[in-house]
C-alpha cells in the first residue's frame, strides 16, 4: 500500500467523513491521483465511496476498525515481522493488527504458511501471492468475519506451531481481556496449539477492559505495543516474566 494511501487512511479515521478536495489541499495532489486511490482503498473494503466524499464502512466491523490508528497498527506489524522467517508456521487470530501483520507477511516473507479463524485475513490477502493460508473451521460470525466455536477447537488440535499471534480488547489485573466469549474461546482453543502466545496491541488497551478472559498473564509471552504504555502496566508485565517490545 502507498504511503499517499495509508494517510488517507489515517485522515478519514480521524475525520470519519471528509471531501475529495480535502485530501487533495491535505496532501497536495491532484483530484484524478486522490480518486485513485479511494477507488483502491474501497477495493480493498477499508472505505466507503459517495459522490464527492468518502467516510468509513458503516458498520462497527473488522474493516472499520482497522481505520483507527491504521499507521501506529502497521507499525507495529512491521516490528513483529523482525521476528518472523521464511518458512515459518503460524498461528494469527482475528484482528485488525493481526490483519496487517499477516499482509506484511505474505509481502515480504516466503514460504510462509499462516493458519487462521479469520476469514476477513483470508479475504485480505486473497490478491497476494506469498504465504500458504490455512482457514480453521467453525461457526461464522458475520460481523467479525471469524469462525468460532467447538469446531475450532477439533481443528487447532491438528496443528502444533512456535508462534500464536493475537489481539485483545483490554487488560485487567489478571492478563488480557476479550469483548467476545465466543472469539475469547476460540483464541484460548487456538492457544494450546502455539509454544509461544504474543499479543499485538495499541497502548491505550492498558486502560480498557473487556468482558471476558483471553489470556492470563502467565500465558503470554510477549506483547509488541507503542512506547505510550503506561508504567504500572509495564512493571505488572515484567513481574510476570512478560517480554515487551515497543516501537
Amino acid at each position: 500500500m502507498r504511503e499517499r494511501q495509508i494517510q488517507i487512511l489515517d485522515i478519514i479515521g480521524n475525520k470519519k467523513r471528509v471531501t475529495v478536495l480535502e485530501l487533495v489541499e491535505i496532501l497536495k495532489v491532484s483530484e484524478v491521483t486522490i480518486r485513485k486511490d479511494l477507488s483502491v482503498l474501497e477495493e480493498k473494503g477499508l472505505l466507503k465511496r459517495e459522490h464527492g466524499f468518502a467516510t468509513l464502512p458503516e458498520s462497527d466491523d473488522i474493516s472499520t476498525r482497522l481505520l483507527f490508528n491504521y499507521e501506529l497498527k502497521r507499525r507495529i506489524a512491521k516490528k513483529v515481522l523482525e521476528s518472523i522467517k521464511d518458512g515459518e508456521t503460524l498461528m494469527i487470530e482475528s484482528g485488525s493488527s493481526c490483519a496487517l501483520l499477516a499482509e506484511e507477511i505474505v509481502l515480504n516473507r516466503r514460504g510462509v504458511t499462516i493458519i487462521t479463524n479469520s476469514v476477513f485475513i483470508a479475504t485480505f490477502l486473497r490478491d497476494k501471492v506469498g504465504a500458504r493460508l490455512i482457514l480453521l473451521g467453525g461457526e461464522f460470525q458475520a460481523e467479525a468475519q471469524v469462525m468460532v466455536g467447538p469446531l475450532i477447537k477439533k481443528c487447532a488440535e491438528n496443528f502444533h506451531v512456535e508462534k500464536f499471534f493475537m489481539g485483545t480488547d483490554g487488560f485487567n489485573e489478571s492478563g488480557a481481556m476479550s469483548g467476545d466469549l465466543m472469539r475469547a474461546e476460540a483464541v484460548r482453543n487456538m492457544a494450546e496449539s502455539a509454544r509461544e502466545k504474543i499479543i499485538l496491541t495499541e497502548s491505550k488497551k492498558f486502560s480498557m477492559a473487556g468482558v471476558v478472559p483471553l489470556l492470563t498473564y502467565n500465558e503470554i509471552d510477549a506483547i509488541y505495543t507503542d512506547d505510550k504504555i503506561p508504567d504500572d502496566a509495564i512493571k505488572n508485565l515484567e513481574e510476570h516474566g512478560v517480554k515487551i517490545i515497543r516501537v
